[in-house]
């Protein structure tokens, strides 16, 4: 059996899976709380990163070092970066980049992490596939997207930096983790997927709704992990 790695930026993102699971084993390492166990009859190991892409990579290598696991679940909320991405949309990555990374001067793509030879990183596609059919089930209100997530150490509320973004990069969504975790854990060969429940719209007047939908757009993202992982077991029961 395979063994999950589930991270979310913000308690909030993962205090309802926290609960939900039965935990074997409390790790406490780089300030962070790792709880070990199994969740609908899968192994995972469910932890808080933090907010940033800093903390978001410090997290995945622990979770490859110290735990060993197979595939790493980025879940949490996001900006939307296109009209038709309504706040509580889902997207789910097909790919991910970083929006603040520019070493253009020496030949790169804006974006491109310079000397690794990729440009963006890419999510399982039938994870991927499975995790938007998944939401369609558990969340059936709620439209789902596939495509790029893109990532940098700013919430977005400026105008014309959200269309810069949108524009360079032809981003779905933006937030401040996907791409550190997504990069680590291409860095060590583990599978993974960023799920991102949209909480508001970046740069847009909406921005005053983060706070209201923060939770709401939280608990659908949960659910749809969930539902993942009751997937995952039933698969192996076939």
């Amino acid at each position: 059996m395979k063994k999950t790695g589930i991270i979310g930026a913000m308690e909030i993102e993962v205090e309802g899976l926290k609960k939900a699971m039965q935990v074997h084993r409390t790790v406490e390492k780089a300030r962070m709380t790792f709880l070990e166990g199994t969740l609908c009859g899968q192994d995972v190991v469910i932890v808080r990163s933090g907010v940033g892409k800093v903390n978001a990579a410090v997290c995945t290598q622990i979770l490859a070092d110290e735990f060993g696991v197979d595939l790493i679940i980025n879940t949490g909320v996001a900006g939307s970066l296109k009209s038709e991405i309504d706040i509580e949309d889902i997207v789910i990555a097909t790919d991910v980049m970083h929006h603040d990374v520019d070493a253009t001067l020496f030949g790169y793509q804006p974006g491109e992490v310079p000397q690794l030879g990729v440009v963006s990183f890419h999510a399982d596609d039938d994870i991927s596939r499975i995790a938007a059919q998944v939401s369609r089930d558990v969340n059936p209100e709620i439209k789902v997207f596939r495509g790029r997530i893109v990532s940098g150490d700013q919430f977005i509320f400026d105008t014309e930096i959200k269309q810069r973004i949108k524009n360079t990069f032809e981003g779905f969504c933006t937030e401040m983790e996907g791409a550190a975790i997504a990069q680590t854990a291409w860095l060590n060969g583990i599978t993974f997927v960023i799920i991102r429940a949209i909480s508001d719209k970046a740069g847009d007047s909406e921005q005053m709704d983060y706070p209201v939908f923060e939770a709401r757009a939280a608990a659908d993202s949960l659910r749809l992990v969930e539902g993942l992982m009751r997937r995952f077991s039933e698969d192996q029961t076939k």
